[in-house]
């Protein structure tokens, strides 16, 4: 290979690198705020801990929550880690974080703005987005807490919940065998703006340098990898949904912007292949393969590659024979 060709892929990885970078950042700064802002309405996180556990009702209601805040996927990591770091049921935070980032009102927005022609698409997406989000929440919630969330998050879930809900063991005092009564704690106090402003950029640092080396893997991938590999299989029902789903992966867009990059190549794939490249890329890419280990534990970021990988599969399938 020569210079002249290495400069130019490098160029382009360099302009691919600064697209997402720029595309990523201002979403993830609005999910710290919104998440900076939850810890100074509710200090405690009392509220937070009354939303449902149900298996189903609460990722439902933690869909719900993406209605009402315009974040992306990168945005919600930050919302989704206050969320369970505050003791909320954690089938309502992975609802939440698995489905917010497309029900948002931008998302919804520019998905009506690209393919006005395609009303079944607007329906489609949430809805598919919805049963990915609860199917995720039942799958991972198998694991249980100590096996799905990573140590340093179970421990300020730990320290944010009652003593009266936890067991003998977590509480790391007492006599065994003794149901210790504790006093009732405090009303937490508001932090103050010093500390609210050292949490958040604390987390807002962290978190941007794990987006920055996704960002350049995403971008080193889509040089290497010549997008035409892709859609040279998208008339194949099965394939081209395959194919677009690993596409999802790779490119690693906002979903604020997902709709208008598939919209110039809608007319060569087909429909499930179009609503599986919308719906995947959401959940999991390269880019947020770091942010959720901020999260998750590998075994449960391995498990949700597979789970939501094989809902979309399925979905996608469906939408074919109906849109055949």
């Amino acid at each position: 290979m020569s210079a002249a060709v290495l400069a130019q892929r490098f160029a382009t990885a360099w302009a691919l690198f600064q697209g997402l970078l720029i595309e990523a950042l201002p979403f993830l700064l609005l999910g710290v705020l919104i998440a900076t802002g939850a810890r100074w309405l509710s200090p405690g996180g009392r509220w937070l801990r009354r939303l449902p556990a149900h298996p189903v009702l609460g990722p439902l209601t933690g869909a719900g929550l993406g209605l009402a805040l315009p974040a992306c996927e990168c945005g919600n990591v930050p919302v989704a880690r206050r969320l369970l770091a505050a003791g909320t049921p954690v089938g309502t935070a992975l609802g939440f974080l698995f489905a917010a980032p497309v029900l948002n009102p931008i998302v919804l927005a520019s998905t009506w703005a690209a393919f006005p022609d395609r009303p079944w698409l607007l329906l489609l997406r949430p809805l598919g987005a919805v049963v990915v989000a609860v199917g995720l929440a039942l799958l991972l919630g198998l694991l249980g807490e100590g096996a799905l969330l990573t140590g340093e998050l179970l421990e300020e879930r730990r320290l944010s919940r009652p003593l009266s809900e936890l067991s003998l063991l977590e509480r790391r005092s007492g006599l065994l065998g003794a149901p210790a009564v504790p006093p009732s704690p405090p009303p937490p106090s508001r932090p103050t703006a010093a500390e609210l402003l050292r949490h958040g950029s604390t987390e807002f640092l962290t978190l941007a340098l794990v987006l920055v080396a996704g960002c350049a893997i995403a971008a080193l991938v889509q040089t290497l990898l010549p997008r035409q590999w892709f859609l040279t299989l998208g008339g194949q029902p099965t394939l081209s949904i395959l194919a677009l789903m690993l596409f999802a992966l790779v490119v690693s867009v906002c979903s604020s912007v997902d709709a208008f990059l598939a919209l110039g190549f809608a007319a060569q794939i087909t429909p499930g292949a179009l609503l599986a490249f919308l719906l995947l890329g959401p959940v999991i890419d390269l880019k947020l393969f770091g942010l959720l280990g901020q999260l998750f534990r590998p075994r449960a970021l391995l498990l949700t590659l597979a789970g939501s990988g094989l809902m979309v599969l399925l979905i996608g399938q469906l939408v074919n024979l109906w849109r055949r």
